[in-house]
C-alpha cells in the first residue's frame, strides 16, 4: 500500500521563534495514523524544529541541499548537514529553484544521489509551466524531467523516492489545477514509472499533487486513485489549514 503524504514547504518564510512555534501546533495537533506528515523548514530551523517534533508520523525536510558533497562551496549545505540535524527527507528540484536558480536536469540527478546516498528522501518535483501546458507539451515536459532527473536511478534507489507534480501555473496564483487534470497526470507519470521498472515499483511510489491545494479542495484531489497526498505551500504557514489538509484524508 502507498504512503500517504502531506509535506508541507514553508520556502522562505517564518523567523526561527515563529517556525518553532508553528511546528509545535502541528505536532501536537497531529494524529497517530497512517498519513505522514513532513515539515520542510528553512535549513537554519532544522535542528530547533527536529527538537520538538515527537509524534511518530510526523518528520522534518529540508526544501533544498548542495550539488556537491563538501568542501569550498560558500553559502550551501549538504546532505549530511541536512542529515544531521535529524532531517529525513529534502525536496529537490521545486519549480522555483529551477526557475529562479537555473538548477537543471543533470544538476538535480546529482542533488537525488547524494540524499539517496546520505539516507534522505528525496521528493522530487516535476511540472509544466502555462505556455507548455497551453502547447500540449506538459506530459513531454514532466516525462523529460522524470526521465532525466530520476531514470538512471537502479529499482531500489528509485523506489525510494517520493514524486511531487507541481503545474507551475497554479503555485501560488490560488488556480489549482482541476482534479481531473491532477489525475490525468499522476496516473501518465506512474505509468512512465511502470515502463521503466514495472507496475510493482510503480505501485509503490508515493506522487504528491503540489499547486495551491488546500483544505477547501483536498478532499477532492487526494479522492483520485493516483494522487497520495501533497505538497502544500501557502497554507503549511497556517496550522489550522495545514491541518485541514492533513485531516482530509
Amino acid at each position: 500500500m502507498r504512503k500517504k503524504i502531506v509535506a508541507g514547504n514553508w520556502k522562505m518564510n517564518k523567523n526561527l521563534q515563529d517556525g518553532v512555534e508553528l511546528a509545535k501546533t502541528v505536532n501536537r495537533q497531529v494524529e497517530d495514523n497512517n498519513v505522514i506528515v513532513i515539515l520542510c523548514t528553512p535549513f537554519i530551523h532544522l535542528s530547533e524544529v527536529s527538537n520538538v517534533i515527537t509524534k511518530d508520523n510526523l518528520f522534518l525536510g529540508a526544501q533544498n541541499c548542495a550539488s556537491e558533497a563538501s568542501g569550498a562551496f560558500t553559502g550551501e549545505v549538504s546532505v549530511d548537514m541536512i542529515g544531521s540535524t535529524g532531517a529525513e527527507y529534502v525536496i529537490i528540484g521545486h519549480s522555483e529553484r529551477r526557475s529562479y536558480y537555473n538548477e537543471d536536469d543533470a544538476t538535480l540527478n546529482k542533488k537525488v544521489k547524494l540524499a539517496l546516498s546520505a539516507d534522505l528522501t528525496p521528493i522530487f518535483c516535476c511540472g509544466e509551466v502555462l505556455a507548455e501546458r497551453e502547447a500540449g507539451k506538459h506530459m513531454k515536459v514532466v516525462k523529460d524531467q522524470i526521465d532525466k532527473g530520476l531514470f538512471d536511478l537502479s529499482p531500489d534507489n528509485f523506489s525510494k523516492v517520493v514524486i511531487a507534480y507541481e503545474p507551475v501555473w497554479a503555485i501560488g496564483t490560488g488556480v489549482t489545477a482541476t482534479s481531473g487534470q491532477a489525475q490525468e497526470m499522476h496516473k501518465a507519470i506512474r505509468e512512465m514509472i511502470a515502463e521503466k521498472y514495472g507496475n510493482q515499483v510503480a505501485e509503490g511510489i508515493s506522487i504528491l499533487y503540489g499547486g495551491s491545494c488546500k483544505p477547501s479542495n483536498a478532499a477532492e484531489l487526494f479522492a483520485n486513485p493516483d494522487v497520495d497526498g501533497g505538497l502544500i505551500g501557502g497554507a503549511s504557514l497556517s496550522a489550522a489549514d495545514f491541518m485541514g489538509i492533513v485531516n482530509a484524508f
